[in-house]
């Protein structure tokens, strides 16, 4: 049996996944810490870490990891939040994903995979040395 989802908890949603994408990471915790749950995905399967890590929001980032958010959580077309950094160009946020445990060999293509095409050699060399 299917349910209409409620429009209330559509719109909260939403706004949340707009905090990520924009980087409002104070209003994001907020919303975390009464219970908005970390791993939240969209329609497409990207989580919030996933669109602050995108979107080159390092604080957000941190936010959510420090409230549980997992690294590696695969979006519906197998990407991770580590291989978006790096396809952006978010080393700060490479680093923080890998603090919290990120696998640079995770999804398709993985990060790793990812520096690669783009001669991100230094990147390469960080993921190699852990």
């Amino acid at each position: 049996m299917s349910e209409t989802p409620d429009p209330e908890v559509i719109e909260l949603a939403s706004k949340v996944f707009d905090l990520a994408r924009q980087g409002d990471a104070d209003t994001l915790a907020a919303y975390l810490d009464a219970g908005v749950p970390p791993n939240l995905t969209n329609d497409k399967g990207d989580s919030l870490v996933m669109l602050a890590a995108y979107h080159g929001h390092e604080q957000a980032v941190a936010a959510l990891l420090e409230r549980g958010a997992d690294p590696n959580r695969v979006n519906d077309r197998g990407q991770t939040p580590i291989a978006g950094a790096v396809f952006k160009g978010e080393d700060a946020i490479v680093h923080a994903l890998l603090a919290a445990g990120a696998d640079p060999e995770a999804g398709t293509p993985s990060a790793a995979d990812t520096a690669r095409m783009f001669g991100k050699a230094h990147l390469l060399e960080l993921f190699e040395s852990r």
